[in-house]
């Protein structure tokens, strides 16, 4: 069940976690102010209709493109061709902020593989070692508790004898 309780998007369950939009609201407002519930679900609905308006514009310009994926380009076309080219310069500093803390992200990844202390040719011997010693602790097993005559091992070892005790 989502934790969007009302508009139109309730049935597709496409709309921003409603806990994540309260705390916004909460931080952007001086701590003298309070805000009625119906407001919040109010900016709620807003910010979903925004989001849905900026996606089916930048939708549109993609498809114009014949492309199929929706870039950062596409959305900043659908904020100009909406009529909301004063947020152009910071949604373009966001995304920015966004490409250097992936980099920063795929930085960490690779200096995690720096810090084991082994080459990327003696991990690759490594792991060929651990899968060799898997298959033959594997078929050592398989040697041990053949299959019964019917096909199937049982649970006692093998013996048939599954109603004795």
């Amino acid at each position: 069940m989502s934790d969007y309780e009302g508009g139109p998007a309730a049935e597709d369950d496409l709309s921003l976690p409603r806990a994540t939009v309260y705390k916004l609201i909460a931080e952007m407002l001086p701590d003298d102010v309070a805000c009625a519930k119906d407001t919040r679900d109010l900016l709620l609905d807003c910010c979903n209709e925004f989001i849905h308006l900026i996606a089916s514009e930048s939708n549109e310009i993609c498809e114009k493109e014949a492309k199929k994926t929706i870039a950062a380009e596409h959305v900043l076309a659908a904020l100009r061709e909406l009529g909301f080219e004063k947020y152009v310069t910071e949604v373009k500093e966001a995304y920015s902020e966004h490409r250097q803390q992936q980099i920063k992200d795929r930085g960490r990844k690779s200096t995690k593989l720096n810090q084991l202390g082994m080459s990327e040719e003696e991990l690759q011997r490594s792991q060929e070692l651990l899968f060799a010693q898997a298959r033959m602790r594997l078929q050592n097993q398989t040697i041990q508790d053949p299959p019964s005559a019917n096909g199937s091992a049982t649970a006692n070892g093998g013996n048939g004898d599954a109603g004795a005790m």
